[in-house]
C-alpha cells in the first residue's frame, strides 16, 4: 500500500511546487485610489460626473419604485397571495422579480425614449448632464401624468400653496411624483378590493357549512384554501390578473 502511494505524494508534491512557481512569475495589477486637485475643467467634469453617476445609482431604487408601474404590481400581487391564504407562496423573491420584470415591460416605452433622446446622445457627448437629465424626465412625466388623477395633483398644489399652473407643463416634480404615488396606491388597493371578494365568499360558504355541520374545532381554511387554489387554477388566475395589471396602465 505505502509503494502505490509513493508515486502520487511524489506526483503531489512536483504539481504544488511548479503552481507555486507559476503563481510567483504572474504580474498582477495594482489598484489604487488616491485624490489629487483637478488641473484642468475637463478633470473638473470627470470628478462631477462621478458624482452624478454615484448618487443616481443611490436613488435609483427609489426611482424604480415611486416613479414607475412597480408600486400598484407589487401590491397588487401581495394582495392576491394574502388573498388566497398561501401565506409565503409565491415567496417574496418571486412576488419582487415577477413585479420587476412586469414593471420593465410596462415602462418599455418611456425607458426606450430615455435612452434614445437622454442616454445614447449625452453618451456620445452631444449634450450635457443637466440637458440629459430633463430628457430623461421628460418620458417618466408624461407616465406619470397619464396615470395620476387630477384632485391629487390638485390636493398638492393646494398643500404646497403654489400658483395654480396653467398648463401640466408647469407642474413641479415636487407635486408629481407624490400625487402619482397617492393615486398608484389607491387604484392598487381598489384592485386589491375586487381580488378579495371571490375568496372571501368561499371563505364564508365554507365557514357556514362547518358550522351548520356542527363542526366548529374544524379551521374553515383547511378546507377553503384547497377550494380557492382550485378555482384560482380553473379560472387561469395568473393570466388574468396580469392581463388586468398591464391593461390598467392606459
Amino acid at each position: 500500500m505505502k509503494t502505490r502511494l509513493f508515486p502520487l505524494i511524489i506526483l503531489t508534491a512536483l504539481f504544488m511546487h511548479f503552481a507555486a512557481d507559476s503563481a510567483s512569475a504572474q504580474i498582477l495589477p495594482k489598484v489604487t485610489l488616491g485624490f489629487s486637485e483637478s488641473k484642468t475643467p475637463e478633470d473638473a467634469a470627470v470628478t462631477l460626473e462621478l458624482i452624478f453617476l454615484l448618487t443616481v445609482l443611490t436613488i435609483s431604487p427609489s426611482i424604480l419604485i415611486m416613479m414607475t408601474a412597480f408600486t400598484r404590481i407589487v401590491i397588487v400581487l401581495s394582495f392576491v397571495r394574502r388573498a388566497l391564504g398561501t401565506q409565503t407562496l409565491p415567496p417574496n423573491q418571486v412576488v419582487m422579480g415577477m413585479a420587476l420584470f412586469l414593471t420593465i415591460f410596462v415602462m418599455m416605452p418611456a425607458f426606450q425614449q430615455i435612452n434614445d433622446k437622454a442616454l445614447q446622445p449625452y453618451l456620445a457627448e452631444q449634450i450635457d448632464y443637466k440637458v440629459a437629465l430633463k430628457e430623461a424626465m421628460s418620458p417618466l412625466r408624461t407616465f406619470m401624468l397619464r396615470q395620476v388623477e387630477e384632485k391629487d395633483i390638485a390636493l398638492f398644489v393646494r398643500i404646497s400653496k403654489m400658483d395654480i399652473p396653467r398648463n401640466v407643463d408647469d407642474l413641479p416634480n415636487t407635486v408629481i411624483i407624490p400625487a402619482f404615488i397617492t393615486t398608484e396606491l389607491k387604484k392598487s388597493f381598489i384592485i386589491g378590493f375586487l381580488l378579495y371578494i371571490p375568496f372571501l365568499v368561499i371563505d364564508m360558504v365554507v365557514a357556514s357549512i362547518l358550522m351548520s355541520m356542527g363542526m366548529m374545532m374544524l379551521p374553515p381554511v383547511m378546507i377553503s384554501l384547497p377550494l380557492k387554489l382550485i378555482l384560482f387554477v380553473l379560472v387561469d388566475g395568473w393570466h388574468l390578473i396580469i392581463q388586468q395589471i398591464v391593461v390598467s396602465f392606459n
